[in-house]
């Protein structure tokens, strides 16, 4: 199986005090095409860390990164920018929503930015928003929507632009335990319908249990077991 995804020897650490506080500490893994990994651990562990130097949203110290073959520090900004839009979609525990804006003009937002025309953009976006069960409430802002719907909403935004990976930080860990089990299924069943491979944070091991394989960290390491 080839690996959509390659970590060698990462680092990340942040200034802290007069030394530096390491968050991330030589983590090295591979992500098969098509797989769901679930990384579980304790609030502090560097999970939201590693996804944000996963998505590029951050780079790390050192080691390195391999995207479908590519390294991202070999990137320039623009073309990391272009990365993150067309390969990742980001799914966030608190679901960021645009509150000025339908559920259906947040989900199409990623298609606007890479230049789709609107009409084509408004057709995708719906079509995400049915396979979310959230159709007929396109056209309501955050506001007036709950915390279930708000987050398959971010989850329609996230798939909208077909991306390769999917990274989910505590999809379901500003929800009720009901609902957040109602999200981690309808994210491991968007997972397969669509072919997709995803990397799942949580601290929740009936969350993780729904995945392929669960690594866990801890202290900015992977370990055998927490």
């Amino acid at each position: 199986m080839n690996n959509l995804l390659e970590v060698r020897k990462l680092y990340k650490f942040y200034p802290s005090g007069k030394g530096k506080l390491e968050v991330i500490r030589g983590i090295d893994f591979d992500l098969p095409a098509g797989q769901m990994l679930a990384i579980v651990g304790a609030s502090g562990a560097g999970k939201t860390t590693l996804l944000n130097l996963i998505g590029a949203l951050d780079r790390p110290d050192s080691g390195s990164i391999r995207f479908d073959g590519v390294a991202l520090s070999s990137l320039p900004p623009i073309e990391l920018a272009q990365f993150r839009n067309r390969k990742i979609g980001f799914i966030f525990q608190f679901y960021h929503l645009l509150p000025e804006f339908t559920a259906l003009e947040n989900t199409l937002m990623p298609c606007l930015l890479r230049g789709m025309p609107l009409p084509e953009a408004q057709q995708r976006a719906q079509n995400m928003l049915e396979k979310v069960e959230l159709a007929d409430r396109s056209h309501h802002r955050p506001a007036e929507l709950s915390g279930g719907e708000q987050q398959r909403v971010a989850i329609a935004r996230a798939l909208v632009g077909e991306p390769k990976l999917i990274l989910a930080d505590e999809p379901t860990g500003n929800l009720d335990s009901v609902t957040g089990e109602k999200i981690s299924l309808l994210i491991r069943r968007l997972h397969d319908k669509n072919g997709l491979t995803s990397i799942v944070v949580t601290h929740n091991e009936q969350v993780a249990a729904k995945c392929d394989r669960v690594l866990h960290l801890k202290d900015g390491q992977f370990v055998e077991k927490l």
